[in-house]
């Protein structure tokens, strides 16, 4: 089997790493199965078989592309440098009616949370989320017929023999969507990177401007009970995202395999619940079920407000959720604990699972 090459995680997970390149969620390749070996015409030529008769061999079928999840990858970037991924072909047969080999099948590497796509069509091929799972993408050709197997009572001479099979050859189009079961939502600059960065060890960059984070961030944040949980922070939304404004497809795509949404509201900004409102209506304009997740509903940055400021803010922002708040300051790292307890509880990993788990009341928010 081909060897791969090493491939560097293009956000962090946990401590694992301090490398960055670029977040690469998106490419196309061409994968191309391997052709059927051709099969031969021969003869046998014994000294002691006069009348030998055909012995031509079949050729051997064409290897297969085959996707393979692998928990080490992060990123697509490598499928940026190999456009074309072929598998091996199939030998031609041989005399004394040997088959051919069949051709290797080409293993090809791809993160966990890869959908693959038919580039021309459309056409949804598979979903590989867990480690291992594997995706047939371009079936090898079939090897050609040898002479032998033309031989009857009618023609005892055959010198007909059939070419193998061409390989399959497919356009895929490969989305990666994180595998995470906290995402971190809300709008440019309402602390996401700091929240991830005082819960885990991922060390995104943080800034007081907004689009400081261009790709998601990941870190693993720890459970009492002993694991971890992933949390995803996924770069700020601005009002069109659905439509594709400014990079909303790339990063909403993120948000459809998380369990729960933590909702983070800048608490200094100049209307909260009109910040809170336009995220909600891009999670419902986007569909894929983003609205319909458990929602926690966080006013950060409480540390600059004073108590009556805090009061009012979460008493107007429960009024348009219909649910409770949270109050933190993530870089203060106040409030922290209550809202893990949340997230815990929704994750069903509490010790008590609250009776409602909070869901959004989205539909009484005004479009």
């Amino acid at each position: 089997m081909a060897s791969f090459p090493a491939i560097l995680p293009s956000w962090k997970i946990g401590d694992l790493g301090e490398k960055q390149l670029h977040f690469i969620d998106q490419a196309e390749i061409e994968v191309q199965g391997g052709n059927g070996g051709d099969g031969i015409v021969a003869f046998r030529r014994e000294k002691y078989v006069p009348a030998g008769g055909p012995s031509g061999g079949n050729g051997g079928r064409g290897g297969s592309v085959i996707l393979v999840a692998d928990p080490g990858l992060q990123t697509l970037l490598d499928f940026r440098f190999q456009p074309v991924i072929k598998a091996e072909h199939g030998a031609k047969g041989g005399p004394n009616h040997r088959s051919g080999a069949s051709g290797a099948d080409r293993l090809v590497r791809v993160p966990c949370g890869t959908v693959v796509f038919n580039a021309e069509t459309g056409e949804l091929l598979g979903d590989l989320v867990g480690k291992g799972d594997q995706l047939l993408v371009a079936r090898g050709g079939k090897g050609g017929l040898g002479n032998a197997h033309f031989l009857s009572n009618h023609n005892r001479a055959p010198r007909q023999f059939t070419k193998g099979e061409a390989g399959e050859r497919v356009r895929l189009r490969l989305e990666l969507k994180l595998i995470a079961e906290v995402g971190i939502v809300g709008l440019p600059n309402a602390g996401k990177s700091t929240l991830i960065s005082v819960v885990s060890s991922a060390r995104p960059k943080i800034a007081d401007y907004p689009f400081t984070t261009l790709q998601p961030n990941l870190g693993v944040v720890p459970h009492p009970a002993g694991d971890g949980v992933v949390f995803a922070d996924i770069p700020g939304l601005i009002e069109g995202a659905h439509l594709g404004v400014g990079l909303g497809h790339e990063f909403l795509r993120h948000v459809e395999r998380t369990r729960v949404l933590i909702h983070l509201v800048d608490g200094t900004a100049a209307d909260p619940v009109k910040d809170y409102q336009i995220i909600q209506q891009e999670l419902r304009a986007y569909g894929h079920g983003l609205i319909d997740k458990p929602q926690i509903l966080v006013l950060n940055k409480i540390d600059v407000l004073d108590p009556q400021q805090v009061a009012e803010h979460a008493q107007r922002l429960s009024a348009a959720a219909g649910t409770s708040v949270v109050a933190i300051s993530a870089i203060a790292k106040q409030g922290l604990d209550p809202l893990l307890q949340r997230v815990w509880q929704c994750l069903g990993r509490g010790s008590q699972r609250p009776a409602e788990l909070d869901l959004v009341a989205a539909k009484s928010i005004q479009s």
